[in-house]
């Protein structure tokens, strides 16, 4: 990427704060210099550049330090009035040409990456004019005859067509979950209603999502308005879930909420509503700038680093003729696609809600959108059926594996939905142990209520695996039970049992029944799903740990050696790593050499002896069976020689604990709705076949059983493919200040 001229790169970040921000210009500060590409923050946005002077300044690798999980955005925003005339472009491309600035990375909503294009096109013309007015020479105006910018969208709404997630929806939908089951707490104890208003104008995403997360009884959003005798069906739906035993009820409304008519509706009308139809003591909360605050979930952090590498990447590579892009996230890959194609899409999308094409609206905001909808629907509206089939089929659920938060949700979700069939469902205690003695118990409405937030699993869970000689009893159990299909919902031993029940099934015809597995494990190692419920809470979980390790380390200059759990699979290790700013990752997929022990303690103290005061190495748990935490500690500790100290933390069992996170909470009931119409399905087409299941390529796909040989690696217990591996440059890239050969995402 290296030319006679150096690329200079501005980035700003303009319009509302997004928590994720200050990922996405660390990323871009730092992506830059270590292609060798000069980099200028441009402080207070769009005014900044329109006022230049010290709003317009060169950052260095170490002015981007530590402020990964901050909140906000360190260079500032500020709406600019002056920019959106002739003149105040006119200045800003005058200050822009005074640093040799032609290349942006603008970070904002629709309105900001609007403006950028506008002023992308105008750019010859200002220009030219620059040169008429003698505040710039020709030669300034050869060197720079074009404007390359690129888009990345910051905005807690994740109202943007063309990426699955913008910058600061996890982080929001994180803040408003918190409100939630605050909420719920306080809401059961007095047997009260609520009504929760978030942020959401044009767009029902983090409404509709913090729903299905936080088990409200009703939502309403401005895509889909509800029907026109909305008040009547959802007060039923809210006095069906207190007669089946619920506390509380909570409904969730979108600032730009609006019936079919489009008359807007507000938290208050819907409180009078509840008021007065079902004489229940209600309260509202509008949560307002709660949602932007605070710090950035561990997802907001590396997808935004993601975002800022790429659009490094897009800069430099960008000529005259480059169409804009607009840098997103599709299936956790990095997609680009026409900036203001994308813009225009997502004006259309008001424009649909305003014209009250919601269908339209709805296709607007893509299939997966239209997917939760309905789910919602159907878990909301969920109810046992009033007349049961003559013989009601028995859907019996347990749990493998380690435990992995989001297993409380993917039960209640699976109940809930399999009632609504007209099933009997059941929960086994204690995994296939708890099978073979008979802890088995029909699982009501009302016995999974409250589910959504719990951590832990209230089933219970082992490793156990059943072994030959448990398959009879195994068997005896099944039919004892009359289960007619099997949900196991757990990790890499749920996966193991489940083939394994699969190869016997000619020896034991008990096993002849639907099954399939639903993944569930922090390890995030299992075929078939890119993601795995748990493994969003414990990355979570490891980052909230690195960034109080990190400032206990600011009174000293010390190193950290941090072990997360894994097992073979390297993910957690490093994902958390991108979200918390690791210097070196070490995986078993990598391993560790000696020699690369070496470069590691040359390059750790040429640093720290250059002014360094942290360095945090993570390391997954099985990388090494011989080169342990406590090895490369002492290691550290003696080639220091005095100029660092070195620490050891092994993070354990925590990171299996704690409240599912929203996207897990959210991931589990999207798979067990699809688990429950596989299995029903099954057994209405009289089918025996089993399957795995999982997340891939955003799409819930269902593998047939007998794929999973081909998929995984069973020496070392993780898929052959993992989707992961691709990002371990970013880790290098951002963590040393000199270039090495350019690397893809």
């Amino acid at each position: 990427m290296a030319s006679s001229v150096q690329k200079r790169i501005g980035v700003l970040t303009s319009g509302g704060d997004a928590q994720g921000m200050n990922a996405a210009v660390r990323a871009v500060v730092r992506s830059a210099l270590h292609f060798k590409a000069g980099v200028y923050a441009i402080y207070e946005g769009y005014q900044g550049m329109v006022e230049g002077g010290d709003r317009i300044r060169p950052l260095a690798w170490d002015d981007v330090g530590s402020i990964l999980h901050r909140g906000g955005t360190v260079i500032g925003t500020a709406r600019s009035a002056e920019f959106r005339e002739r003149p105040g472009r006119l200045r800003a491309a005058r200050n822009l040409l005074q640093h040799g600035i032609d290349r942006l990375v603008i970070i904002g909503g629709d309105g900001s990456l609007t403006g950028a294009d506008l002023f992308r096109r105008e750019w010859p013309e200002l220009v030219a004019e620059l040169v008429r007015n003698g505040e710039i020479d020709s030669a300034t105006a050869e060197q720079h005859p074009a404007l390359m910018i690129a888009g990345l969208v910051g905005s807690i709404d994740n109202d943007m067509v063309g990426t699955d997630m913008t910058i600061g929806a996890d982080s929001a939908l994180y803040r408003i979950i918190e409100a939630i089951d605050a909420i719920t707490s306080t809401a059961a104890s007095h047997q009260r209603s609520f009504v929760v208003e978030v942020m959401g104008r044009h767009c029902g995403y983090l409404a509709l999502m913090s729903a299905i997360a936080g088990g409200t009884d009703y939502v309403l959003i401005p895509e889909n308005p509800p029907p026109e005798d909305w008040e009547a069906q959802m007060c039923e739906l809210l006095r069906h879930g207190r007669t089946s035993g619920r506390r509380d009820s909570i409904v969730v409304v979108a600032e730009g909420a609006c019936d079919r008519q489009g008359k807007p509706i507000s938290a208050d009308h819907v409180r009078q509503v509840l008021e007065e139809r079902l004489g229940e003591d209600t309260r509202v909360t509008i949560l307002g700038h709660v949602q932007r605050g605070g710090t950035p979930s561990a997802f907001d952090r590396w997808m935004s680093t993601l975002l800022g590498y790429a659009a490094v990447q897009e800069m430099l590579a960008a000529t005259p003729e480059t169409e804009p892009q607009m840098i997103g996230i599709r299936y956790n890959r990095i997609d680009r696609a026409p900036l203001m194609q994308c813009v225009k899409q997502t004006h259309s999308v008001a424009q649909k809600i305003a014209a009250k094409e919601y269908a339209d609206a709805m296709a607007l905001r893509g299939s997966s959108f239209t997917e939760m909808f309905k789910m919602f629907k159907l878990m909301a509206e969920a109810m046992p059926s009033v007349a049961l089939p003559a013989q009601p089929r028995r859907l019996a659920i347990l749990h493998a594996g380690g435990l992995a938060p989001g297993m409380n949700p993917a039960v209640r979700a699976a109940v809930r939905l399999g009632l609504d069939r007209g099933h009997v469902m059941l929960g086994i205690r204690g995994g296939f142990q708890g099978l073979i003695d008979g802890r088995i118990e029909e699982l009501r409405w009302g016995d999974v209520e409250g589910w959504s937030a719990l951590g832990g699993a209230e089933l219970g869970t082992n490793r156990q695996i059943p072994t030959l000689e448990q398959f009879y009893s195994v068997g005896r159990s099944l039919e004892t039970q009359r289960i007619d299909a099997l949900l196991i919902i757990g990790g890499w031993a749920a996966y193991k049992a489940i083939y394994e029940l699969y190869r016997e099934r000619e020896r034991y015809p008990a096993f002849k029944i639907p099954m399939i597995c639903l993944p569930a494990s922090i390890d995030n190692n299992l075929p078939g799903s890119e993601l795995s419920i748990g493994a969003d809470t414990a990355l979570n979980v490891i980052v909230e740990a690195l960034d109080r390790i990190k400032q206990s380390a600011t009174a000293a200059r010390r190193c950290f050696v941090v072990e997360t759990m894994g097992r073979f699979c390297g993910y957690l290790a490093l994902m958390s790593g991108l979200a918390g700013g690791a210097e070196r990752v070490y995986l078993h997929e990598e391993g560790i050499t000696l020699k690369g022990l070496q470069a590691d303690v040359e390059s750790m103290v040429e640093s720290f002896r250059g002014g360094r005061r942290l360095y945090l190495a993570i390391r997954s748990e099985r990388a090494n069976p011989r080169y342990t935490v406590d090895f490369l500690s002492r290691l550290f500790e003696e080639e220091s020689h005095g100029c660092f100290d070195v620490r050891q933390a092994v993070l354990g069992h925590i990171q299996q604990g704690g409240n599912p996170s929203p996207f897990d909470r959210i991931l589990a009931s999207r798979l067990a709705a699809r688990c429950i119409d596989y299995l029903s399905q099954a057994l209405e087409a009289k089918s025996t076949e089993s399957a795995f299941m999982g997340l891939s390529e955003g799409k819930v796909t269902i593998f047939p059983l007998k794929q999973m040989p081909d998929m995984v690696d069973w020496t070392y217990r993780r898929p052959k493919e993992q989707w992961w591996l691709a990002l371990r440059p970013l880790v290098q890239a951002l963590a040393e200040s000199t270039a090495s050969p350019e690397q893809e995402v």
